[in-house]
């Protein structure tokens, strides 16, 4: 199917932009403030906006979610190994953040040569951007592992994977899509819907489940 692009998409297109890179700069904004929402809104943490954003990307540029999901699960197990493998030499923190990245990029580069021996190619052709974007998740999940405990860097985890997901099909949506290269100025929209949010004041939607039975004896 053909798509009918704006005169703004028309003259990036005609000064070498590629479509592709068009599409995921002004989905950008799109999948950042549905982040917010549900950050501000619903109550789901994750690590932050910027990381579920790089992630969701990352998966974008994988070949297929499924690809994307096995190397983001594997870089955080391998992460999560060799921290307790490293936990009884003391070290500094960046010298054993260094180490734990090493070694986690060795294990995915095996992984990769596996999936390729088991004839997975889409698997073993994944490309070094979204590989190298989930390997630096390694430190944001010790970080918290340190600050926090375990179980919170679990949750925060798998609320960035979930994110990520939705992130996903948001972001190759077909219909959603068009809609941004035939009006551009739609991405505009998310700005004082980011100030609405800015604004929120009100509880959480998770927060009326955390403390359900302190409102219902009010």
């Amino acid at each position: 199917m053909e798509i009918s692009v704006s005169p703004l998409i028309k003259y990036f297109l005609m000064q070498g932009v590629p479509f592709e890179t068009i599409a995921l700069l002004l989905m950008l904004p799109i999948i950042a403030t549905f982040i917010a929402f549900l950050r501000q809104v619903i109550g789901i943490k994750a690590f932050g906006v910027y990381t579920p954003l790089i992630i969701t990307f990352a998966f974008l540029a994988t070949n297929g979610i499924k690809y994307g999901i096995i190397i983001f699960l594997a870089v955080i197990v391998s992460g999560m190994l060799m921290r307790f493998v490293l936990k009884p030499f003391r070290l500094l923190y960046l010298p054993r953040v260094a180490i734990m990245l090493s070694v986690v990029a060795i294990a995915i580069l095996f992984m990769l040569a596996l999936g390729g021996s088991a004839r997975r190619t889409g698997l073993a052709s994944v490309s070094i951007f979204p590989i190298l974007i989930m390997i630096t998740l390694v430190e944001k999940f010790v970080t918290v592992q340190i600050e926090k405990g375990n179980r919170t860097a679990l949750i925060l985890t798998l609320e960035t994977l979930v994110i990520s997901i939705i992130g996903y099909y948001i972001a190759s949506w077909e219909p959603l899509i068009r809609l941004l290269v035939e009006m551009p100025w739609v991405v505009l929209l998310t700005i004082p819907i980011d100030i609405l949010l800015g604004k929120w004041t009100g509880l959480r939607l998770g927060e009326y489940w955390r403390f359900r039975k302190i409102i219902k004896n009010l």
